[in-house]
């Protein structure tokens, strides 16, 4: 399979990143979420990358939640959230996301993340599941969530 690396905040980073911009929607770059935060090779960066010959080709964030924001599971408890997973359209269906999303798992715990582009396919074939809404929480967003042991989910 893939390598799947943390990536440096740094400005080689933040290079690499102004990439994804040119293909993805505005919502989805990093970079902004980068330069903010910006601090010389930071080793608790949330930003994890597959390179391909130098080049990389495929990206995520993945920041842990708190349980106390939790508005998913039953009991509440701490989970990821992956957000702005990206492939370059080059590298797609080779399934440099799924390397991603398998590290993501690798974790072990919950993941939460929202479905864009068309993409709730993709995501039910890495054994995500759409969340119930209760109309009191409903904010828009397409939340699928993925357990990694039987654990309640918020009705």
């Amino acid at each position: 399979m893939y390598e799947v690396k943390r990536l440096h905040i740094n400005y080689k980073t933040l290079e690499e990143f102004k990439t994804f911009r040119e293909y993805g929607l505005e919502e989805l770059s990093m970079k902004d979420d980068l330069q903010a935060n910006i601090i010389e090779n930071d080793s608790e960066s949330p930003f994890y990358g597959i390179y391909h010959e130098d080049r990389l080709v495929a990206r995520m964030s993945l920041y842990k939640i708190d349980a106390k924001y939790d508005r998913y599971f039953n009991p509440s408890q701490e989970y990821y959230e992956l957000w702005k997973l990206e492939v370059l359209p080059d590298y797609r269906e080779k399934d440099y996301g799924t390397a991603l999303v398998k590290h993501a798992k690798s974790f072990g715990l919950p993941i939460k993340t929202n479905s864009r582009c068309r993409a709730e396919d993709f995501w039910k074939k890495m054994s995500f599941f759409p969340v119930r809404y209760n109309p009191v929480r409903d904010r828009g967003e397409n939340p699928y969530v993925w357990l990694p042991t039987t654990v309640g989910l918020q009705d």
